[in-house]
């Protein structure tokens, strides 16, 4: 190669370099502004369900009237586009009533046969789904992640799923704040209008729905009374908004923020722009610290795979260790707890492994699977075993 070619391709690459950083400093400043950070931790414009209409729940695998699209208002007067899922042996159980109704979206939710098996029913158990970022109700791995959810009683447990303002047909721009309110007015419609106690309440979220999940589990339970749930499961969850930004990359290997890592004051001064913080860690730790304060029962479990490529699995383990910390007044360390996971971890080979932190008052389990990647792992069974666990442990008697 001549020198006038070497000049070229150093040229070349001098050039393209140089566009590539331009790119990625106007991106880094694009995140100090609230829009495009929006954008960028809910990606609620990205629909996922192209070319069918989640008005018509059939396109997506169920049955005819299995479910059943309505919409719950909250206090703002926003609406929120949500699905009620019918387990599938009530569904066969009244197929014939079922198939005698309309199909579709319903202004009135309390007229339909589906709503009544709910309300109706002093056995139901109902299942709030928290799903992640992007997409809608009817999006990829969350569709077989509702008949997971029901799977261990297919009798009793419904699914209520929604989306929250700005995803799919709900209107509105995600926040923090605003997307809390959303989950509030979605507890408080299955506790009001469909008259389910909250002791037949499963609080289940995945990836952002995890910091949603718990920022619900913490304001009930510093209410006075304190609203109690059967349980609650997380699957994928994160520590705080800049824990993440930390640790993500797309796929798993372009990293977005992460590099930035590496300069602590840097970094920092990036997360002095983060407008949601989603501080999961702090949230946890408040909702233990005031159920043993209380002497009040609660079951958590977190669930995590370590092939996830959107969220690190990490996350999970520092997330438990806050959950646990908070167990104690005077708290454990780290590596206090990692000495308690390996006298108390079951390892179950491929499978992965878990453990369980036992108090009083509750249980909080960590389980670590070797595959499920971030989304798959939803109509796995194991989901289907740890809502069972939470149902059967808040009444023996349900089966």
């Amino acid at each position: 190669m001549t020198s006038s070619m070497l000049n070229v391709l150093f040229k070349y690459v001098c050039i393209s370099a140089t566009m590539g950083i331009a790119l990625y400093a106007t991106f880094i400043g694009l995140l100090t502004t609230p829009s495009f950070q929006a954008h960028v931790v809910y990606l609620h414009k990205i629909q996922m369900t192209w070319f069918k209409d989640l008005d018509v729940p059939e396109m997506f695998g169920f049955l005819y009237n299995q479910v059943k699209p309505f919409s719950i208002k909250v206090s703002d007067g926003e609406a929120l586009y949500a699905w009620h899922v019918l387990p599938l042996e009530l569904y066969r159980e009244h197929e014939v009533s079922l198939l005698d109704e309309p199909s579709g979206f319903v202004s009135d939710i309390t007229s339909t046969h589906a709503f009544k098996l709910l309300r109706d029913d002093p056995e139901a158990r109902l299942v709030l789904h928290f799903h992640g970022a992007a997409g809608t109700v009817g999006s990829g791995y969350r569709t077989p992640n509702y008949r997971a959810l029901s799977a261990g009683q297919p009798v009793k447990i419904h699914v209520l799923t929604f989306d929250y303002r700005g995803f799919g047909q709900s209107k509105g721009a995600p926040s923090e704040s605003s997307l809390i309110l959303d989950a509030l007015a979605v507890v408080d419609w299955a506790m009001d209008v469909a008259s389910i106690p909250p002791s037949r309440i499963l609080i289940f979220g995945q990836s952002l729905g995890t910091a949603v999940s718990i920022a619900v589990l913490e304001h009930f339970a510093l209410q006075s009374p304190p609203v109690l749930f059967a349980g609650t499961v997380l699957v994928a969850p994160f520590v705080d908004v800049m824990s993440l930004m930390a640790t993500y990359r797309v796929a798993g290997t372009i990293p977005l923020v992460s590099p930035l890592a590496r300069f602590p004051r840097l970094f920092n001064y990036l997360g002095t722009f983060v407008r949601d913080k989603w501080s999961s860690k702090d949230r946890i730790a408040h909702y233990v610290r005031a159920n043993e304060a209380n002497g009040h029962k609660y079951r958590l479990t977190l669930i995590h795979a370590e092939d996830d490529w959107d969220i690190s699995w990490q996350h999970t383990p520092e997330l438990f260790w806050h959950a646990v910390s908070a167990t104690a007044p005077a708290g454990i360390t780290y590596d206090e707890l990692e000495e308690k996971k390996d006298e108390r971890r079951k390892d179950l080979g491929a499978a992965g492994s878990f453990m369980e932190w036992r108090t009083e008052n509750g249980v909080i389990r960590e389980e670590i699977l070797k595959y499920g990647l971030h989304d798959v792992i939803m109509g796995y069974p194991v989901i289907t075993l740890a809502v069972m666990r939470v149902f059967t442990a808040a009444d023996l008697s349900f089966r």
